[in-house]
């Protein structure tokens, strides 16, 4: 391939591979079972939005990124932390501000809208032309993207801290269930490992692009572990993420066996444009 010929997609991987796992019990509650997908938290995933690599979920709308449907909002407390970050906003920061929005979530003017999820009445984000109404077009002063997550980090904020749960979580997914134990005794087990296309349930295999199987998004400079400390530090608490960032550096060291093959993949095609310079 030329260096002045654009790059075409790589092909995702196969949804199903080998993974390395690791266990332990939660420093701050020994009931509390952590299993942690090493192969996930080890690859070199990262956003590419705002980049070329980014193609979109949606066909013809790259720049939508993963924002093209909104975000369902999971409870309360999820709900109340968008309606702090969004009373943050102002017009230079958002694209489709409007005084008083916030006044009335639900409203006309407001960034809610009902809608239903797994046949469950469900609150998400409002879709303004095509796309979520935080989401900042092409051509914004402020730049493209998502308005709380450029607004947090102009303020020295965790975009985390202002953004819907799934949002800043994705593409990590956390599942957590209570398990019995042969003696009868019961733990929560908390799972942490990639949110892949099956995380959207049936609808994910019709996305015509997703990220975290794709070599073009395995580009990180870190690891996801370290990558999203913030983010993995509140799904786990810092005691467990020390415990988990030790062992991910440890299995570092002595060389992770289950790559994740869209890692392995850019790896690859990273060595061969390099060779490709050289000439």
């Amino acid at each position: 391939m030329s260096p002045d010929q654009p790059r075409r997609p790589a092909p995702e991987v196969p949804l199903d591979f080998p993974h390395e796992w690791y266990d332990f019990f939660d420093p701050a509650d020994p009931e509390h079972l952590i299993s942690a997908d090493l192969t996930w938290l080890l690859s070199r995933w990262s956003c590419v939005f705002g980049t070329p690599a980014c193609q979109g979920i949606i066909a013809g709308r790259p720049d939508d990124g993963c924002c093209s449907h909104g975000a369902y909002l999971t409870d309360d407390e999820d709900r109340e932390r968008l309606a702090a970050g969004m009373a943050l906003l102002t017009a230079d920061d958002w694209q489709f501000f409007k005084k008083g929005s916030g006044a009335d979530p639900l409203g006309e003017r407001g960034y809610l809208e009902e809608s239903d999820l797994d046949d469950e009445p469900a609150l998400k984000t409002r879709t303004v032309k095509g796309a979520c109404i935080f989401l900042n077009r092409p051509g914004f002063a402020a730049g493209p993207g998502c308005a709380l997550h450029s607004m947090a980090l102009r303020r020295g904020l965790e975009p985390l801290t202002v953004k819907p749960d799934v949002c800043w979580q994705l593409p990590v997914r956390r599942e957590q269930e209570w398990v019995t134990r042969p003696d009868g005794t019961e733990i929560l087990k908390t799972t942490i490992t990639e949110y892949d296309r099956r995380g959207w349930g049936e609808g994910g295999h019709d996305l015509q692009w997703y990220c975290s199987g794709s070599p073009d998004a395995h580009v990180g400079a870190t690891p996801v572990f370290e990558s999203y400390a913030p983010e993995l530090t509140e799904l786990l608490g810092a005691p467990a993420y020390e415990v988990l960032a030790a062992a991910c550096r440890q299995r570092t060291r002595l060389g992770i066996v289950a790559v994740h093959p869209a890692t392995a993949a850019a790896t690859t095609r990273l060595d061969r444009d390099l060779k490709y310079e050289q000439l």
